[in-house]
């Protein structure tokens, strides 16, 4: 099961049984609306709160996503997963709703990855027959509690992104026809002193760097060895980053397609989303509805995703600390091979 230092090889090769997303009509609105389970039309789902409404992304993606995967909710093991609100509420609540034994994971916006890797390695060590992943964010739950609440209209700077309003849910099952979760490495926490709660990508994108060098060593691959590597919400300054730190590190992205999920989900000229998206559910969404779909449809055969997350809290940036961030590395085949 341990790989080097700090990664894990899925010898049993867990097996994505069923994926569902869920997204808001913002979302809808951009290049991989085609790719999403269910669109809402508007932001409060019917909702008298923001936060009831994030719980209810939540509860549909994970509901669709057992549906999917041929099952019932009573045939679920573990409920894993996460979102940024305090205390996990959404993820929380839902679990409540569905009464399935749950553990909570708060990794913020690299929650979608830490709870796949964290279901993989229940399934492959059959400490788990089927797990079910999540992770959901909403963009004015979000706004609420760690900026302004967007009725108070205060302007941001390039540097800041834009929630994603979506929820991406998948069971992992120790059978099945694939995609394959077949490998993660757990990130370390990086803090590069920046305390600017706009400047997420600027914050993030050194423990991305980081993690990615730590699976490749150790795996002893190289970046070729897969066909696409994309990052969790680094958006456009971030990406610039980490090609920068690629670059300085000596690690030769090139061999491959590298791509953000936070550049990926917005059209940048029509939406105006700063610097690009961030959230739990950017890096959620992207993989279980487009990623995936790319790999089922044999366009990819081996992608390795890196969800990255800002671990502050309210109190934290107002009392003027800095920003620790984390990343975490999952690798995905569409075919029963080999690492």
């Amino acid at each position: 099961m341990l790989k080097g230092h700090q990664s894990w090889i899925f010898e049993n090769r867990p097996s994505i049984l069923g994926t569902a997303t869920v997204v808001g009509p913002f979302e809808g609105q951009g290049p991989l609306a085609e790719d999403f389970d269910i669109i809402h039309g508007e932001l409060s789902l019917g909702q008298d709160s923001w936060e009831k409404a994030e719980r209810t992304l939540l509860e549909e993606a994970a509901k669709l996503a057992i549906e999917n995967a041929g099952l019932t909710k009573e045939q679920i093991n573990f409920f894993l997963g996460g979102d940024l609100m305090n205390q996990i509420i959404s993820t929380s609540f839902a679990a409540r709703t569905f009464e399935i034994p749950y553990i909570g994971i708060f990794g913020a916006c690299s929650t979608s990855m830490e709870s796949l890797a964290v279901a993989a390695n229940l399934v492959n060590s059959r400490s788990a027959q089927y797990a079910l992943s999540s992770a959901c964010s909403h963009n004015s739950t979000a706004e609420k509690q760690f900026r302004y609440p967007t009725e108070y209209g205060s302007q941001k700077p390039p540097t800041a992104q834009f929630t994603v309003t979506g929820a991406g849910a998948s069971v992992v099952s120790q059978s099945g026809k694939g995609p394959y979760v077949t490998s993660a490495t757990i990130g370390r926490v990086i803090d590069m002193g920046i305390t600017d709660p706009f400047n997420m990508g600027a914050a993030m994108a050194p423990a991305a760097v980081d993690t990615i060098q730590a699976h490749f060593r150790d795996f002893q691959i190289e970046p070729g060895h897969y066909d696409l590597i994309v990052t969790g919400d680094l958006s456009k300054v971030g990406y610039e980053i980490a090609c920068d730190l690629f670059e300085k590190h000596k690690v030769p992205i090139q061999q491959t397609e590298y791509k953000d999920c936070g550049m990926m989900i917005y059209d940048y000229e029509k939406q105006m989303v700063q610097a690009g998206a961030s959230g739990c559910g950017c890096s959620a969404v992207v993989t279980y509805g487009h990623l995936l779909k790319r790999l089922r449809n044999h366009e990819l055969n081996r992608i390795l995703v890196v969800a990255t997350g800002a671990l502050m809290s309210p109190i934290s940036y107002q009392q003027g600390e800095s920003i620790p961030c984390i990343a975490h590395a999952v690798s995905i085949e569409r075919e029963m091979g080999k690492i």
